[in-house]
C-alpha cells in the first residue's frame, strides 16, 4: 500500500498523510482502536474521524474517496 500512497500524495499535494507503524506506535492503535492493518482512518480538518476502510485498497478507489470527502 505504501506505493499507492506515494502516487497518491504526488496526484494530491494537498493531502495530509501521516503513517504510524500497528507493532510500534501502540498510542495511536489504542487511540484509534484500530484492530488490524492496514487501517486508513480519514479526519477532516477538525480532525474528526469522518471514514475509515480496511485491507488493500486500489487507487482509483483512493482517489474517488479523497475526491468525495476533499472539502470536509
Amino acid at each position: 500500500m505504501m506505493s499507492r500512497w506515494q502516487k497518491i500524495e504526488k496526484e494530491y499535494a494537498w493531502l495530509k498523510t501521516e503513517y504510524y507503524d500497528f507493532d510500534e506506535d501502540k498510542g495511536i492503535v489504542e487511540k484509534y482502536k484500530i484492530i488490524k492493518p492496514p487501517t486508513f482512518i480519514f479526519l477532516n480538518k477538525e480532525g474528526e474521524e469522518i471514514l475509515r476502510l480496511h485491507g488493500e485498497i486500489c487507487n482509483k478507489e483512493l482517489s474517488d474517496i479523497i475526491n468525495m470527502i476533499k472539502n470536509r
